[in-house]
């Protein structure tokens, strides 16, 4: 699982842009299952397993990133851009980027310091003041490189730190490396299994995904943002890497099923593997799109805890990302 998961946080997938990413799970998945590629780009796969469960499951996973899109090149060869997703402007300044299907290389630039005023230093700059520096000196030599509607990601190769990795897109990398552990194995029920595209722009996968499937219900894997960092307040932290598998009842887009919420949990506690919850309504995942199809969805979520979301590097605990492997195999066996 944790070659999986370092492979596939080393590419490239914008939301609308997962080609890359959708590419490897094909082929990490055709041995095992025959999955089937929808037209807004979502991986769909019938699993059989030991058992029909007399209902429809789904577990799902997104694919895509954040990161940005070029809007236009400039004169003298500069590239300007937006995000894609909820990227945090404090994270943009000098980062390292790779830019279109080429994965051309760029350095985010801004005005010098010393031609900055004082006002300008007490602000993070908006993106749209912002320039991509690809070495050109031209629009036409930038033009041979990159394109308006290319899109960029961090450039950022993972490494482990002890049990930790830390690379860009652990979120939702992580989700996707627990799915393909789960497609290589026998499983105990008959399930439905969605890799989505576009979550970070508003779970459009998912919804279609889930029109499609029209499970009875749905168990999101996913990360989740972790604040366990110095001078942040014990009750503002979220949820700590290391603590083990989250499962939230609630997060910014979605009230999870409280049965499910409670059968899980008690599940987690019986076995011994270990939980935590959020301590904050903060995020959202897939299951606002899942659950809106037919006439409902009753939808859960296990999540891997995961430091500086929307990053160049996030961290996360392999440990975590194990345990929430272990807790989705427990949780089908009881669905």
């Amino acid at each position: 699982m944790l070659h999986h998961l370092k492979n596939l946080c080393a590419l490239p997938g914008v939301s609308g842009d997962e080609a890359a990413v959708r590419d490897y799970i094909l082929a990490a998945v055709r041995p095992h299952a025959a999955p089937v590629v929808d037209t807004l780009g979502n991986i769909l796969i019938a699993k059989k397993g030991m058992r029909n469960p007399g209902k429809t499951v789904l577990l799902t996973a997104h694919m895509d990133e954040v990161g940005f899109v070029i809007m236009s090149v400039t004169s003298e060869g500069w590239l300007r851009f937006a995000p894609v997703g909820g990227v945090d402007r404090r994270v943009i300044l000098g980062a390292r980027l790779r830019i279109g299907p080429n994965g051309v290389p760029g350095i985010v630039g801004l005005k010098p310091v010393h031609l900055t005023t004082a006002e300008e230093r007490g602000h993070v700059p908006e993106p749209d003041t912002l320039y991509i520096d690809i070495g050109a000196s031209t629009a036409e030599e930038a033009k041979t490189l990159v394109a308006p509607g290319d899109t960029a990601c961090f450039d950022s190769p993972p490494f482990e730190m002890g049990h930790r990795l830390a690379a860009k897109a652990i979120d939702n990398r992580v989700g996707c490396a627990v799915l393909l552990q789960l497609i290589e194995e026998d499983l105990p029920i008959d399930v439905h299994i969605a890799f989505t595209v576009q979550e970070e722009v508003g779970s459009r996968g998912a919804q279609t995904a889930s029109f499609q499937v029209q499970p009875d219900v749905a168990l999101i894997i996913e990360s989740t943002t972790a604040a366990d960092l110095p001078g942040v307040p014990e009750d503002k932290q979220v949820c700590r890497l290391g603590g083990g598998v989250v499962v939230p009842f609630m997060d910014g887009s979605t009230i999870y099923d409280r049965g499910l919420y409670t059968q899980i949990t008690t599940l987690a506690t019986r076995l011994g593997i270990p939980w935590q919850t959020k301590s904050l309504i903060a995020g959202g995942t897939d299951a606002s799109g899942v659950q809106r199809a037919g006439g409902g969805v009753r939808v859960a979520a296990l999540a891997a805890p995961a430091r500086n979301l929307h990053a160049g590097y996030s961290v996360a605990d392999v440990r975590d990302v194990v345990c929430v492997a272990e807790l989705a195999r427990a949780v089908l066996g009881e669905v």
